[in-house]
């Protein structure tokens, strides 16, 4: 390090000329010093994020979980089953299937007679499964010979095709395990064998679930017809692995619908070949990513999104004021009261709701001004990096209809969770069996799980409906 220079030996021009140089230095230290605070706070904010005050998923929190939160408020109620909640005990049934008799002695110990007169003490059933063991059942082909010279045969039922096989409910129990269930493959292999006794092979049951999606190709396409002409749709799209490859799962679905279809492309290209979400002309549902916003049609943007970025910014920002809180509040408040209602609000409480937000908004946007570019250009194209609360303040502002469209629009959910919902499952497929393979494989399970997915929702049972899509006969579900 240079030492100080002796000033009484230097002119006044040499003390100037010093003293800018300082000055010089000063300003770019001073600069310097800026951006690395700038930098160490972007870096402290990122480390702070996680799956309770931002989007990314639980599994990226690690070993250092967060807290569980709730943005509920206590409700005041005990916990547990509520007054009036209906419960599930186990309960006596008016159909028994086999009555055993208990008797203490068919003869009275004290004086050697029969005894006849017995009443009924006490019932008690026992529910059990029967022997789960497979039903073999053999189909014979007869001929006849006519005395004339004529040669009757019968013809085989329909869906006897082949010397051995297996039945519509052996089948059913097979690809429900493996593509409602998530059990792998050699896994169901070895339930089916271990609990029915059959030896069912991977390649079996494969083709199985190959014959399944065959046949639910026309009813899955008349769902996707069905979910596009809903008045409100929930669209959401997740990466997925397909032959080792990033590829895109995409998801259109209602309350009693649910749609999904795979694709190489995240965006308009994916929107335009799958087909459906291009031909939504009502409310649509989703995350506010720029893509889903380029659709001609009105759009709600889920609000956990919302709450889960408001919660990151009252984090950083609490300590000087709470309008992130607030904001969190008034949101909760205004959905309770949707909630309680039935549909939407009336125009005066709109209004209040309304009037409040802007108030909130103002506070946040004076606490998070535009950052402005000083200094030397730095070459990067494109507008000026902003802070997520300036970002999250802007859409806010931008996009308030949006926002607050479950307040004004009937039908229109609080969130977006209806969609996540539905790409959740093929996550946790993933997670438990792996990737898929292939492409086949892949639109094998999407088109098995739409139609799972939604017979679930119409409270149908699973089982039967997949015995019925091996008979030929699927249970169409209800599409108005």
């Amino acid at each position: 390090m240079q030492s100080l220079p002796d000033l009484n030996t230097l002119s006044h021009i040499q003390k100037d000329e010093l003293i800018a140089v300082l000055w010089n230095q000063v300003q770019s230290l001073s600069a310097q010093l800026t951006a690395t605070q700038q930098s160490i706070k972007e870096l402290q904010a990122r480390l702070s994020l996680n799956s309770k005050n931002s989007s990314k998923p639980p599994s990226t929190d690690g070993m250092t979980k967060p807290a569980p939160k709730s943005l509920r408020g206590k409700s005041g109620k005990t916990s547990g089953g509520q007054p009036g909640h209906k419960g599930a005990t186990l309960c006596q049934s008016a159909q028994v299937d086999e009555v055993v008799i208990h008797k203490s002695t068919a003869v009275c110990p004290a004086c050697q007679l029969e005894l006849t007169d017995f009443e009924v003490v006490e019932k008690r059933q026992v529910f059990e499964l029967p022997e789960l063991r497979a039903k073999v059942t053999e189909h014979v082909l007869m001929r006849a010979h006519c005395s004339c010279g004529a040669v009757h045969t019968d013809i085989w039922p329909e869906g006897i095709n082949a010397p051995v096989q297996y039945g519509p409910r052996a089948k059913a129990v097979a690809v429900n395990l493996n593509q409602s269930h998530f059990v792998p493959m050699a896994r169901t292999c070895e339930f089916m064998q271990d609990t029915f006794g059959l030896s069912l092979s991977q390649a079996s049951l494969q083709s199985f679930g190959q014959q399944a999606a065959l046949c639910l190709e026309p009813t899955v396409a008349a769902i996707g017809q069905a979910v596009q002409n809903s008045p409100v749709v929930n669209a959401d799209e997740t990466g997925i692995r397909v032959g080792g490859k990033l590829k895109w799962l995409h998801c259109a679905v209602t309350a009693a619908l649910t749609w999904l279809g795979s694709h190489a492309k995240r965006g308009r290209e994916a929107f335009s070949d799958l087909g459906i979400l291009a031909g939504v002309k009502s409310v649509m549902v989703h995350d506010g990513w720029k893509c889903y916003q380029e659709h001609d049609c009105r759009h709600a943007l889920c609000n956990a999104h919302h709450l889960r970025e408001l919660v990151f910014v009252h984090e950083q920002e609490g300590v000087f004021d709470s309008w992130a809180k607030e904001m969190m509040d008034l949101l909760l408040l205004a959905n309770g009261e949707v909630q309680q209602l039935g549909g939407p609000l009336t125009p005066e409480r709109q209004a209040w709701f309304r009037h409040q937000w802007e108030v909130l908004l103002q506070r946040g946007e004076s606490f998070n001004p535009p950052e402005q570019h000083t200094g030397a250009p730095t070459g990067k194209r494109g507008r000026q990096k902003q802070s997520k609360a300036f970002n999250l303040l802007m859409r806010l502002r931008n996009y308030k209809d949006d926002v607050w469209r479950f307040m004004t629009d009937a039908g229109v959910p609080f969130t977006n969770n209806l969609a996540e919902q539905a790409l959740r499952m093929a996550k946790v497929r993933q997670k438990v069996s792996g990737c898929f393979r292939t492409e086949d494989g892949a639109k094998t399970f999407f088109t098995i799980r739409s139609y799972l997915a939604t017979m679930r929702k119409q409270k149908a049972c699973l089982f039967d409906c997949l015995v019925s899509v091996f008979q030929g006969k699927p249970i169409e579900p209800q599409l108005a």
